[in-house]
């Protein structure tokens, strides 16, 4: 192809266009966010793990032990008890062997998997005041894991017991991948609140004798078996200073008061075990 040219064949200059280069797009700067939701889940934990607290500080109030037959943490939702547990770590007891004492860290809970547990308080002159039994799946340690403050009773074992132990820090990150259990703990702790009004009031009103029977009828929950004709009976020998230390009275008057409970056929006993041959007899004698 020619180039043009002027007048007189001299060849005419041409300036080629300079093409712009093409522009780099630049990839668009995402500033990410947490989602609402996130934010509310966020704040609903922050607000009952305070409601949780209070709760705590209330019961520790009261010094009145969390534990019994049913605990908080046997009282979570199956799908949340079955896995808390997964991962425990086996603990083995002899007979009277103390497994901690109130005023010991408290660095986790157990949950008993074979044997039996005393859950006492000893007051300062010396004498034992025993809260609760606890046998198989019962767990025993959770307010203090709960709070880590040191533990409130002494726990000592019946007989042969195996445990599986749970460490705060692995409750803790527990509840960091379920947060709904803090719901289930302020549910079960505000029970346990009412509960210990109960206990206050029977301290306070019941007479010895509905003592006793209350001491009975809360045995019968934990150990109890129907055997026919409404007998239920307490498949864990207890003696009488055990049944005192539960009710909070001298043994001598547990004495007297299980005869007289047994001359009008409310219980009887047998190779020492007990029977109630009359439960709704023995719940009236321990209404307040």
């Amino acid at each position: 192809m020619k180039r043009p040219s002027r007048a007189g064949g001299e060849p005419v200059k041409t300036r080629r266009r300079k093409t712009a280069a093409p522009k780099r797009r630049t990839a668009p700067i995402v500033v990410r966010r947490r989602s609402s939701s996130r934010r509310a889940q966020e704040a609903e934990i922050a607000q009952l793990t305070s409601l949780r607290d209070e709760a705590l500080a209330q019961l520790r109030k009261t010094e009145i032990s969390l534990h019994s037959a049913q605990s908080l943490l046997s009282k979570l939702p199956d799908h949340l008890a079955a896995d808390l547990f997964a991962a425990g770590t086996s603990v083995r007891l002899a007979a009277d062997q103390v497994l901690f004492q109130a005023g010991d860290a408290g660095d986790g809970c157990y949950r008993v998997e074979d044997g039996l547990l005393k859950i006492t308080m000893v007051s300062r002159s010396g004498d034992e005041r025993i809260l609760a039994f606890l046998g198989p799946s019962g767990i025993v340690g959770e307010l203090s894991m709960i709070d880590g403050r040191p533990r409130s009773a002494s726990v000592v074992a019946v007989r042969k017991t195996t445990l599986s132990f749970l460490s705060r820090a692995a409750f803790q990150e527990f509840a960091g991948k379920h947060p709904d259990i803090y719901m289930n703990l302020v549910t079960l702790l505000v029970t346990r609140l009412r509960e210990t009004d109960v206990v206050l009031a029977t301290g306070s009103f019941l007479p010895v004798q509905g003592r006793v029977a209350r001491a009975l009828l809360e045995l019968a929950e934990v150990f109890g078996k129907d055997v026919g004709s409404g007998r239920v009976v307490i498949r864990q020998k207890i003696g009488q200073s055990d049944l005192g230390a539960m009710a909070g009275i001298a043994r001598e008057t547990v004495s007297r008061i299980l005869n007289d409970l047994k001359r009008r056929n409310v219980i009887s006993w047998h190779s020492g075990y007990y029977f109630l041959e009359n439960k709704a007899k023995l719940e009236q004698e321990a209404e307040l």
